[in-house]
């Protein structure tokens, strides 16, 4: 006479039967989770390398900006600045690589004074913490500023930026008329920037005689803890060209930069590394760009490193 499995047999089963299938579900989701993180690094490597092949053939044929800018803007251990045809259309654009986010902020300020022809000055200071992208001032007026000789000059840290109010104002208004804006990159970099108002010496009426009003607006790359390398591209607008920051586009390179050592470092002639800065515009010969890719530190393959040279063909001898 033949015996079916017992209670006790029927429960050792199915904790065995349990065991095989949790074992196997497992290993299967091992298995798919190590094969998604080895595609997924493979795409991130290959978007790396697309990215820094592009940015090697624009530094390769960077050139004169169409505002006549030199070709080589900013030489930075985690961003560069340079002009080139990045879309073959004929016209110079202004491109950016840089690592890091960019924030932004505004700061207003006014000043007055109620002497014939007279001056004032605001000061702004600790703007920005990081790397100046952009900086604008935005000026307007008001007081005795109704005719063609009533107005006034506007100067950063000394240098003569324009005129405000040459027309288009009103005599003793109550609101800031003739807004001018004044790009004030170069002069803001140290994080400090005098703004001046200077009064023709027909400024004689009104209480006060001239009040200014002064509007910064800056933009900086915050490269604290960021992995993120990103391109810019500002096309140039106007007459005479511009490239202002409101007619740019940014895009993504690398989400998973994780650059100790520089990403750009650079050369002269002689074959030396250039650390000055304001050295490295003039001096630059040739750029190495280091790329340190990884999308998990903790887990192999061990992170992608990519360098390749590049020489700028129309920099000046």
């Amino acid at each position: 006479m033949k015996k079916g499995f017992t209670f006790i047999e029927v429960i050792i089963v199915i904790a065995i039967f349990t065991i095989v299938l949790g074992a196997i579900s497992s290993f299967s989701l091992n298995f798919y989770n190590n094969q998604k993180f080895i595609s997924d690094y493979s795409n991130i490597v290959d978007q790396a390398k697309f990215g820094v092949f592009r940015m090697v053939k624009e530094l390769r044929e960077a050139k004169t900006g169409e505002d006549g800018s030199y070709p080589l803007v900013f030489a930075g251990d985690k961003e560069i600045v340079f002009f080139a045809d990045v879309d073959n259309d004929g016209v110079v654009e202004k491109v950016r690589y840089f690592l890091g986010s960019v924030q932004s902020a505004d700061y207003t300020q006014t000043c007055s004074t109620n002497t014939t022809g007279g001056s004032c000055s605001v000061v702004f200071s600790n703007f920005f913490n990081g790397t100046l992208v952009s900086a604008s001032a935005k000026v307007s007026g008001r007081g005795d500023l109704n005719q063609g000789n009533e107005y006034f000059d506007v100067f950063a840290d000394g240098v003569k930026l324009g005129q405000v109010c040459k027309s288009g104002c009103s005599q003793c208004g109550s609101s800031f008329e003739g807004t001018q804006t004044f790009d004030v990159l170069s002069q803001a970099r140290d994080n400090s920037l005098v703004l001046t108002a200077d009064a023709t010496n027909d400024v004689n009426i009104c209480n006060p005689k001239m009040e200014a009003k002064f509007e910064l607006s800056v933009s900086w790359n915050d490269t604290s803890g960021d992995n993120i390398l990103k391109k810019e591209v500002t096309e140039p607008t106007g007459d005479p060209p511009e490239y202002l920051p409101n007619n740019s586009t940014t895009t993504v390179i690398s989400n998973y930069v994780i650059n100790t050592p520089p990403i750009f470092q650079y050369y002269d002639k002689e074959g030396n590394i250039i650390n000055d800065t304001p050295a490295r515009l003039k001096d630059t010969k040739l750029i190495r760009v280091y790329l340190v890719i990884d999308n998990d530190i903790n887990k192999s393959p061990k992170p992608f490193e990519l360098e390749t040279f590049v020489n700028i063909r129309n920099l000046n001898e």
